[in-house]
């Protein structure tokens, strides 16, 4: 009798379960580099690739670029040989399962830029063997998955669903987050075959602590990713918009929130701010608001959310003008103090920040300004290179003006309190802050 032939779907299983599968992370940002981690951490082998060699370099050498992954976790993964970070896409011959974690930008006008998503499939095409499972976790449009990657890899004669596998499932990764991790935050699957989503939620429940919902296609998955993103930017638009009536009306659009959010039903809080930044929630929507378009639908809310966002750093720049002139100060006479250029607390990504914007429209009104950042020690604002100051307390007296645009919880505000003449919050810190100088968005 001949020996049989075990399926390729029987086959990556077994690996899986047995943790001898080796694990292929295609972007080493925000997103692939904490997720490679966890799967180390759960027992597996990773080969992680970037394009980046700087970002190459540093991995091996045990260093973290990013501020909420410790130096120590990789420097292990690196040293016991689980965890090998390269730039040679070659070697992705080697690995059983690819997850896809590269950048989803807008070009200038707002239209989706997959090009590092159909660079990423190219290579995997080019490199990869068959019983091999490919997930996507990029955030896109809803059709990538099946009109892009699908047809890059099937120019390999693979058969998906056979001989190679492809899901779609999207990230949720939340920088800075102390509750919420890759480990514990429920993953979304969907597959282009039944055999696909079998085998990529036997994966994803095998490597994560939680619940692995399955949905029936890629196309579902896409779209609730949108959903997610596009939910939260119109919430956050309609308390940006009321913080402007509110600041007409005289009133404190954050005493509204908090009597609002003692209702236990049918509310949910979301906070006024000098505009929305990170990867997600500036960009996403403009995915949702082109899909749209191309089936001739105008989502004219989700653009109208966009619209209300992008104001907002020149209403903070208006008010700042308006608190200096009641203070009997111009503002191109002025020295502000800027307080954070990360879009949330706590991190150093300033990808898509608010900060930049209004850091910007302030360059423009020709004023001097001094930015503290504890997590940033450079960044770039048009043409102009910008190096981050420390906090002190002659800073602080120097200034005409503290504007806080994040509320980094390591900055000693008691002491912008004692000794600022002005201090405009856009981030509601005001239980630090109880005299007549302080004024919040």
């Amino acid at each position: 009798m001949g020996t049989k032939i075990e399926s390729p779907i029987l086959s990556l299983s077994k690996k899986i379960k047995t943790r001898s599968a080796t694990i292929g992370v295609v972007g080493l940002g925000y997103v692939g580099l904490p997720l490679a981690l966890e799967i180390v951490n759960k027992g597996f082998g990773v080969i992680g690739f970037d394009k980046d060699n700087k970002k190459i370099t540093k991995l091996k050498s045990g260093d973290s670029y990013i501020a909420d992954m410790s130096n120590a976790i990789i420097e292990k993964a690196v040293n016991e040989q689980k965890f090998e970070p390269t730039s040679d896409f070659s070697k992705l011959v080697h690995v059983d399962i690819i997850i896809i974690c590269v950048p989803t930008p807008t070009t200038s006008d707002g239209t989706p830029n997959i090009s590092y998503i159909v660079d990423a499939a190219n290579a995997i095409e080019q490199n990869m063997s068959s019983n091999t499972l490919i997930i996507l976790e990029s955030t896109t449009y809803p059709g990538t998955t099946e009109e892009v990657v699908q047809p890059i890899l099937e120019k390999g004669n693979f058969v998906i669903g056979q001989d190679i596998f492809l899901a779609y499932s999207p990230e949720r990764v939340d920088p800075g987050n102390l509750n919420f991790s890759v480990s514990n935050t429920p993953k979304v699957v969907g597959g282009i075959s039944a055999t696909c989503l079998e085998v990529s939620k036997l994966f994803y429940e095998t490597v994560i602590n939680t619940d692995v919902f399955a949905v029936t296609g890629p196309k579902i998955a896409e779209m609730e990713k949108l959903l997610e993103n596009t939910f939260r930017q119109i919430n956050i638009a309609l308390v940006n918009e009321l913080s402007q009536v509110c600041h007409k009306m005289n009133i404190d659009v954050w005493e509204v929130i908090e009597a609002a959010s003692t209702k236990p039903y049918g509310f949910m809080p979301f906070t006024p701010g000098p505009g929305v930044g990170g990867h997600c929630i500036p960009v996403d929507p403009k995915y949702l608001l082109w899909a749209g378009q191309q089936h001739g639908v105008s989502a004219t809310l989700i653009e109208t959310a966009d619209k209300i966002n992008d104001s907002m750093p020149s209403f903070v720049v208006e008010r700042l003008e308006n608190y200096l002139n009641a203070h009997e100060k111009e503002i191109d006479e002025a020295e502000i103090v800027v307080i954070g250029v990360s879009y949330k607390p706590n991190i150093n990504d300033f990808r898509e920040s608010p900060a930049l914007h209004v850091i910007d429209k302030l360059k423009e009104k020709q004023c001097g300004l001094k930015v503290i950042d504890p997590f940033i020690e450079t960044f770039t604002v048009g043409n102009d290179m910008f190096n981050t100051v420390s906090l002190t307390k002659e800073l602080i007296q120097k200034a005409d003006a503290v504007v806080i645009l994040t509320n980094h919880t390591t900055i000693d505000y008691s002491l912008i309190d004692q000794h600022a003449a002005l201090i405009f919050d856009t981030r509601n810190t005001h239980y630090l802050f109880e005299n007549e100088k302080y004024h919040k968005l």
